[in-house]
């Protein structure tokens, strides 16, 4: 029999994280290979903030990955604290605008990069019993999800690190022995619009908060309008997920229905229900193992952090990741010192963000969020 492929590091998951970590360790003279799943529901509505430029650039992809297809974001509306509009526009803003993401394009785009730089990209590809050889080396069985268990949809490969960028659920990270620590169990319901009879001009996104949580709309770069309510699983509002009690919920919003209107409504769908809690890790690395992306840290979609956060942690995995190859102990130290500093401003921000809206102190959704602002300040 054959030896399985071996390889320096397997990247589990082909988001942004996984992407950023796959690209710098092939940089770097790594062997990669990048396994993406692909499962779950398609993401649409992301933002990228203007900063995630430079790290594309640091990563070498900025153009290519950002060329076109994108909508320009140009800045955020909100009415948060207030029923009264209030603008942040990116005008002066030194890196320059933000995107309303193609996050498929993105994505893809991603992953075709990583493999020109010279990763092995395995597409629709779950890893699968990883097992921590006497050796050193890992043992991984790669499923293809088109081809099926066993046969042609299932082999072996080996490797010496591997890089967990699963998103949320950090399975190999989880499996190894690490924790996932929530902070809430905030929920999004979302659903998306088609496109108006006349294009909008008005690209800013806008949040606007109402007594059971928080409502956010985009739109899209397929002219689509994102629409979508945050709140906590169990309040009765997330309850309500038929089509008409959603309807009439965002037609009682002041400002999110006047820019949802004009799409219509003759084809509304039930809402899509997806999770946006904030969570971490209580180690994001391990014997042989390092989390990036929503593995490591995953953050509540109002900080607009999620994907700048995921590339981020992807390439400072993979930096850490290498240097530990190559000898150094104290590289994924200084990683898990990363990905902490990035949380805490997180959650410093994320507080002070809630701390402002004090309308509904008596709803139970922003009683829990006021309740957090006097407990477990560094959790």
């Amino acid at each position: 029999m054959s030896p399985a492929p071996a390889y320096d590091v397997v990247v589990a998951g082909g988001g942004p994280a996984g992407c950023a970590a796959a690209l710098t360790l092939v940089q770097a003279g790594r062997t990669v290979l990048l396994a993406d799943a692909g499962t779950g529901p398609p993401k649409a509505g992301e933002a990228l903030v203007s900063m995630g430029r430079l790290l594309l650039a640091d990563l070498g992809v900025a153009e290519p990955v950002l060329g076109s297809g994108h909508l320009p974001c140009h800045g955020n509306l909100s009415a948060w604290g207030s029923p009264e509009l209030h603008a942040v526009d990116f005008l002066h803003d030194p890196y320059g605008h933000g995107w309303h993401l193609d996050r498929p394009l993105f994505d893809r785009r991603l992953r075709a990069a990583a493999r020109a730089a010279g990763a092995e990209v395995a597409e629709h590809t779950a890893v699968r019993s990883p097992s921590r050889q006497s050796d050193g080396t890992w043992r991984l069985a790669l499923r293809d999800r088109a081809g099926g268990a066993g046969g042609a949809g299932e082999r072996t490969v080996r490797c010496r690190w591997v890089v967990d960028a699963t998103g949320r659920g950090a399975a190999i990270a989880v499996r190894s022995g690490a924790r996932r620590r929530t902070a809430d169990q905030l929920t999004a319901l979302h659903l998306t619009l088609d496109p108006a009879p006349q294009t909008p001009t008005d690209g800013r996104s806008l949040v606007e908060s109402d007594q059971d949580g928080w409502w956010y709309t985009a739109l899209l770069p397929s002219r689509h309008r994102l629409v979508a309510y945050f709140t906590d699983p169990d309040l009765p509002v997330a309850a309500a997920r038929g089509a008409e009690r959603f309807r009439q919920r965002l037609l009682a919003t002041r400002h999110i229905s006047r820019r949802a209107r004009p799409h219509g409504f003759t084809t509304l769908r039930p809402p899509r229900r997806a999770p946006a809690h904030s969570a971490h890790l209580d180690r994001v690395h391990g014997d042989g193992w390092t989390a990036a992306g929503d593995a490591a840290a995953a953050f509540d979609p109002l900080s607009s952090q999620g994907i700048l956060t995921a590339l981020y942690t992807g390439l400072s995995a993979g930096q850490a990741v290498d240097a530990r190859l190559h000898g150094d102990r104290a590289a994924l130290t200084d990683y898990a010192a990363k990905v902490t500093t990035a949380r805490t401003a997180y959650q410093h921000g994320h507080r002070a963000v809630h701390a402002q809206e004090t309308r509904w102190t008596d709803r139970p959704f922003w009683a829990r969020r006021q309740r957090n602002l006097h407990h477990n300040p560094h959790s």
